[in-house]
């Protein structure tokens, strides 16, 4: 498996944590030192290990965001 690096370059916030040390967190990430993405992703409390998630640009991020403010939750 190839080698990827990364670089938390903000954190916005915790989603979810659960018992087995697993957060779900919103960050602006470099990966591979490309131009940050708005990332949704569940990481080991240390950082070390990551799950699956999603990356967005900033144009989809407002756009999610714009959805997020139009729904009656």
């Amino acid at each position: 498996m190839a080698e990827f690096k990364y670089e938390i370059v903000k954190s916005f916030g915790t989603v979810s944590d659960n018992d087995n040390g697993w957060v779900k967190e919103v960050n602006l990430i470099s990966w591979n030192e490309s131009e940050p993405v708005y990332d949704i992703r569940a990481w080991k409390e240390d950082h070390e290990k990551l799950g699956k998630g999603i990356t967005l640009t900033e144009s989809q991020i407002k756009n999610l965001k714009e959805l997020l403010n139009k729904m009656d939750i």
